[in-house]
């Protein structure tokens, strides 16, 4: 009897384990199990380097969406992002490629707009500033073109 409680407890706690282990891979990997949350927009962008799907979009520093994915459309790239249902973008918001540090992972910086006019879903923010190229800026000012 003392065996199969002692059993029973030890097949308890190793299930609250597994069942903590597969909720953090989901949180710290960022994974939607419901689909996603939001609705979608998208950019153009002359180049994105370095930004993947799953990048952040952030306003003033907080995050309100992730990149859904990258894709080729007439020879610029078109960023389609997840924003959260709560936040209204204007029409003349301006989307930015940025990097946090001086190395660090690339993310969608949106500067709002004063428009009156709110982008719908499925819409798609028409001013943007490419990344800055680190490495073309060093060979500039390596080889005195600046």
């Amino acid at each position: 009897m003392k065996r199969s409680v002692l059993d029973l407890g030890v097949g308890i706690f190793v299930l609250i384990g597994l069942l903590a282990l597969g909720w953090m891979s989901v949180k710290l990997g960022r994974v939607d199990l419901l689909g996603n949350r939001g609705y979608v927009i998208s950019a153009d962008f002359p180049s994105v380097g370095g930004l993947k799907a799953g990048s952040t979009i952030e306003i003033a520093g907080v995050e309100i969406g992730r990149v859904d994915r990258i894709l080729l459309h007439d020879y610029q790239a078109r960023v389609v992002m997840v924003i959260q249902p709560g936040i209204k973008l204007q029409d003349d918001a301006i989307a930015s490629i940025k990097t946090k540090g001086l190395i660090g992972e690339r993310y969608v910086r949106i500067s709002p707009g004063g428009s009156d006019k709110i982008i719908e879903p499925n819409g798609r923010i028409r001013e943007v500033e490419p990344p800055v190229d680190i490495e073309e800026l060093l060979s500039k000012y390596i080889f005195g073109k600046v």
